[in-house]
């Protein structure tokens, strides 16, 4: 890299550092105006499944042990909802870069372009990775609907298949986030200007 830049220092609100703008902001505005908003509806898929899961739970400690009965197959449409809501946390982490990561190097590096190479490395793995795993997601996709009848709960009836298509959606989204940080940083890398940068000119 003929102009080596530190990494683009990303807190954990998914904000660039002293600057706010969300990591969507540094994208064409085609791209990352709607990643924008599904960002948003993940993080209310996220509270609303957080919200219900803790009201179902506390309904079923006082129906079964307060009245001796129970709640009808709600562990079935409960896992379903457990979920998407899981997978649409997972993809606000993403947005966010809130992942846990198990890597001694971040702290060991402290050369700004071994720096920049080590998270180039990082993001490509994770989005090699990711993708995997969404191809693996369709496949096994696809295997569900190559029987002649879909597999589904015992007592409500709730295709399986759903949850499969929840769980690639998730991914497919994590990886498209990921491709946006490995997009900004080779923006940052190539010493081109970025909308963070404008905010920093603009409040000197």
């Amino acid at each position: 890299m003929s102009h080596p830049h530190p990494e683009l220092p990303i807190g954990p609100d998914g904000a660039v550092v002293n600057h706010p703008i969300k990591i969507t902001d540094e994208l064409p505005k085609f791209i990352g105006a709607p990643l924008n908003w599904i960002s948003i509806a993940m993080m209310g898929i996220v509270i609303f499944s957080g919200f219900l899961m803790a009201c179902t739970f506390g309904a079923v400690v006082v129906i079964r042990y307060g009245f001796g009965g129970d709640l009808f197959a709600y562990e079935e449409w409960l896992l379903a909802i457990g979920i998407v809501g899981f997978f649409a946390g997972a993809v606000v982490a993403s947005e966010r870069q809130a992942h846990i990561r198990a890597d001694v190097l971040g702290s060991a590096i402290t050369n700004s372009t071994a720096i920049w190479w080590r998270n180039f490395v990082v993001l490509v793995i994770e989005l090699f990775v990711t993708l995997f795993i969404v191809y693996a997601c369709y496949i096994s996709i696809a295997d569900d609907f190559s029987f002649p009848r879909l597999r589904a709960t015992p007592v409500l009836g709730i295709p399986f298949v759903s949850w499969r298509i929840a769980i690639m959606i998730g991914f497919t989204l994590m990886a498209v986030f990921t491709a946006a940080y490995l997009y900004v940083h080779i923006r940052k890398g190539l010493g081109l200007p970025l909308k963070s940068d404008s905010a920093k000119e603009s409040k000197k």
